[in-house]
């Protein structure tokens, strides 16, 4: 029977016995019927778990070139499938020369380790380390695998005779000769931090890695020493923040003493920068060696000039209570150190300004004279609010300055670039739509393109656009692509057209955006196959996606000089686009028109286009949201009565602008589409619908904590149409969602419409408040947004807001993290000069306690009493 026919079988010892037959030649010979099999199991996905070890075996075995048996012992087709436990291949392998042998280990060593889980050849190569006598490899994928061996449970040990006895890691650990080579090793190994979190079967961290390397080096077995400067290395080196972590459970493990550290004092300031868990721990190392005398006073500045520059409070206020004791126990540090205080005058927080401003004032006397003059020029770094105390204690002059509110520049839309001219250009712009180009100008002039270069040549347009059509991409205008190319038929385009619910362009989660866009693709394809047209009517002339009425009706004038009729799809979409105008020759050619289509344009121009909906608060609802999930109870929605038009318009434009409360279902589908830039688009001079329809999207950012709807805000903040209670709750939202890049977005579309002049700020402040109230809003996210826009310049306009916002936040009791709402307000408060009491905060700091939403309250209450 042959070698491969044995394989097939599974008979590992058939495979064993033939093989010590061979001779080198008939080894090498047996490999390309070997491969063969091997690509065949894997393609087929056959073979049983004796044929795949048969296979591993006979490989082993005929690969003479050791450089070709490590790559075949290490090819990911038997990591999970072979038997690398069965002897009968440790025999194999061991029958080769110690030098092949000793080859396979060093190139099978460096291998990189799984993502997760152990090696299953990893006993084979620690088998041949033992036998051959060779080195230990020291690669970081050893490293790796060694950790995960030494952790693996004793039960799911590997049969061969490697494993150190013991039935815990330390007991295996300090019997291992690997371990002094190779422990060492795992404070330079970028993925050793994980493993030090195991085992995972551990009881408690006593028996965890961090642990038994330090019962190890009080063993003796690793060198303590060694270990704590590699430690601390490693996490000067810096790293993600579970790493760090991980090494600093290590040197808290180790428990170096008072001189260990004190060895290691210019390593320790490095930490201060890095990570916070790290730098605490160095912080508070570096603060108990000075406390012992043990550092130069020197060190305490050079720390402070590191940490009362990093945002993290606890740490700030640790450094400031640390150079509070130093000039307490030491009144001839007292000037060093309260120059160093000093450096927290910079930073953003008030609260942290405020603390330093304290140690300066507590140890001033003891410093003298002589530092008022730093004192006084850092003092310029501090908030307005702490300028008359900095006079009182420096000499320093109380700057009075006049507020002044700084706003983007109005922002105006973009004419759209003239159509595309060639065939060569269009394809470049298709394919960039088609990888992904979100822009709805660049898709909106790819539409037109398609459609006027097929009336123009379709053959000089199917040879350019052959290149990215060969890349089959079926969906949105890449069907438009292929009908405006030639290559769908009218059965296909009708059945397109036909597909209402399912199909290329609708799916379960369609929205009703989708549905007009898809409606205005399936048109298309119909009409380049059957009817083609020279243009599009809906083409956008402006950025917005508005439409200059003159060019619209020049348009149709064109469509009746051709002969050819409006698509009523595309003609719809070109009405709710439209933008209303008054100009007498404008409306005298609309009236000149004779098609269907034309009078439609004139009448729709005639009577002021479509008319704008009001929004109504829509009361709490448990419902089920646009996700199918149910609804927070929390939500404020609004709902709107829907449009009433003379003209008539496709079905779905027609939905697209009925009853707001009909748009907020998906059909049950429990993934949330992406929302695309074009949704601004198709009415852009009703935003207020617009945001309307998409309101559960942007409370979805908030309270669901999803992402991508908020980036449309900056898009409707610069379309036009009345911006009413839907458009603020829609900013509202997107002041606390969860994703800073929402929140971004959000306060862009904030900044631009307070420029236009569209901002009602005691609407959006209320429903802002109310929003925190309910819990829809968490107060941290809101109050990082708002004093982003704040820092911007936007002072006046986000106190407006917040004044607005604090009564509903503030009458009962306070969210967490509403303290850092009310210290905006009062920053703001403070920078614009706000006079005149609000009784919800002069009740609530009235009420006393230590929270820093009673603090800041009372600080506000002060500014606002002048």
């Amino acid at each position: 029977m042959s070698l491969t026919d044995l394989v097939r079988r599974g008979d590992t010892a058939g495979v064993a016995l033939t093989l010590a037959g061979f001779t080198p030649d008939l080894r090498r010979a047996g490999i390309p019927a070997l491969r063969e099999l091997r690509k065949e199991f894997r393609a087929a996905w056959s073979g049983s778990a004796d044929a795949w070890t048969a296979l591993l075996i006979a490989g082993a075995g005929c690969h003479t070139a050791p450089s070709a048996a490590a790559e075949w012992l290490g090819s990911p087709a038997f990591e999970d499938r072979a038997g690398w436990r069965n002897p009968l291949l440790v025999a194999v392998v061991d029958a080769q020369p110690a030098a092949w042998r000793e080859e396979v280990v060093a190139r099978l060593a460096v291998r990189r380790a799984p993502g997760w889980g152990w090696s299953e050849h990893f006993p084979l190569l620690e088998h041949l380390v033992h036998t051959t006598g060779c080195p230990v490899p020291t690669g970081d994928s050893f490293v790796i695998q060694w950790m995960r061996e030494r952790a693996r449970p004793e039960r799911w040990a590997h049969a061969l005779d490697t494993l150190p006895p013991g039935r815990d890691l330390h007991a295996r650990l300090a019997a291992d000769p690997f371990t002094p080579v190779l422990a060492p090793r795992l404070f330079e190994v970028d993925d050793a931090a994980a493993e030090l979190e195991g085992p995972w079967v551990a009881r408690d961290d006593t028996e965890r890695w961090p642990s038994v390397l330090a019962r190890l080096a009080a063993d003796g077995v690793l060198d303590r020493a060694d270990l704590v400067d590699r430690c601390l290395a490693r996490l000067l080196r810096g790293g993600r923040p579970a790493e760090q972590r991980a090494f600093l459970a290590v040197l808290k493990a180790l428990a170096p003493t008072g001189d260990e550290y004190a060895a290691h004092v210019r390593t320790l300031l490095g930490m201060l920068d890095g990570v916070s868990t790290a730098a605490g721990h160095a912080q508070e190392v570096l603060a108990a060696l000075d406390a012992a005398g043990r550092l130069d006073a020197e060190v305490a500045a050079e720390a402070s000039r590191t940490v009362l520059f990093r945002p993290e409070k606890k740490l700030v206020r640790a450094q400031l209570a640390w150079l509070a004791r130093a000039a307490r126990t030491a009144p001839d540090r007292a000037g060093p150190a309260v120059l160093a205080a000093a450096g927290a005058f910079g930073h953003p927080d008030r609260a942290l300004q405020e603390a330093a401003l304290k140690v300066v004032a507590r140890h001033l006397p003891a410093a003298g004279p002589g530092v008022l003059a730093e004192l006084r020029a850092a003092a310029e770094q501090l908030d307005p609010a702490h300028h008359r105390r900095a006079a009182e204690l420096f000499g320093a002059e109380v700057r009075v300055e006049v507020y002044t509110e700084r706003l983007p520049a109005v922002p105006r839309p973009r004419p759209v670039p003239p159509p595309v001219a060639g065939a060569a250009e269009l394809a470049e712009e298709l394919a960039a739509v088609l990888a992904g180009d979100t822009d709805p100008v660049v898709w909106e002039r790819a539409f037109d393109g398609l459609v006027r270069h097929a009336w123009l040549d379709r053959a000089v347009l199917a040879e350019a656009l052959e290149p990215v059509l060969r890349l089959g991409t079926r969906q949105d205008l890449g069907l438009v692509a292929e009908a405006a190319a030639g290559r769908t038929t009218a059965d296909k385009a009708a059945e397109l057209a036909r597909a209402r619910h399912h199909g290329p362009l609708r799916f379960n989660w369609t929205t009703s955006f989708d549905a007009q866009i898809a409606a205005r693709l399936e048109e298309a394809v119909l009409r380049l196959v059957l009817r083609p047209v020279p243009y599009l009517l809906a083409t956008p002339t402006l950025s917005t996606g508005a439409i200059d009425a003159g060019v619209l009706v020049e348009r149709l004038a064109g469509y009746e000089r051709e002969g050819v009729d409006a698509g009523p799809v595309d003609l719809g979409q070109a009405l709710l686009r439209v933008t209303p105008t008054a100009d007498p020759a404008v409306l005298a050619a609309a009236g000149r028109l004779r098609s269907e289509p034309g009078g439609r344009l004139a009448d729709w121009l005639r009577s002021g286009g479509l008319p704008h909906q009001e929004s109504v608060l829509l009361m709490p609802s448990s419902g089920r949201g646009p996700t199918g999930r149910r609804r927070s109870p929390n939500r404020r929605l609004v709902e709107q009565s829907g449009a009433v038009v003379d003209a008539v318009l496709p079905p779905d434009a027609e939905r697209l602008v009925g009853p707001v409360h009909a748009q907020l279902s998906l059909r049950g589908t429990w993934w949330t589409p992406p929302a695309l830039p074009r949704w601004a688009a198709i009415m852009p001079g009703h935003r207020e619908e617009t945001a309307a329809r998409l309101l559960e999207r942007f409370a979805g950012g908030a309270d669901l904590d999803e992402r991508g709807a908020a980036p449309l805000l900056p898009l409707l903040a610069e379309a036009d149409g009345p911006a009413g209670l839907a458009l603020h709750l829609a900013v509202g939202y997107g002041l606390g969602a969860r994703h800073r890049e929402d929140r971004t977005a959000a306060v862009d579309a904030l900044l631009v419409l307070a420029a236009r002049g569209d901002l009602d700020t005691a609407l959006l402040g209320r429903e802002a408040g109310e929003l925190v109230r309910l819990g829809a809003v968490k107060p941290n996210r809101l109050a990082d947004a708002l004093r982003s826009a704040a820092d911007t310049g936007a002072y006046g306009t986000v106190w407006s807001v917040l004044a607005a916002a604090l009564p509903p936040v503030l009458a009962e009791a306070p969210p967490r993290g509403a303290g850092e709402l009310v210290a905006v307000a009062a920053d703001c408060a403070r920078r614009v000069g706000a006079r005149g009491p609000i009784p919800a905060v002069t009740a609530f700091a009235g009420r006393g306690g230590g929270s820093q939403a009673v603090r800041e309250a009372a600080a506000l209450r002060e500014v606002l009493a002048g």
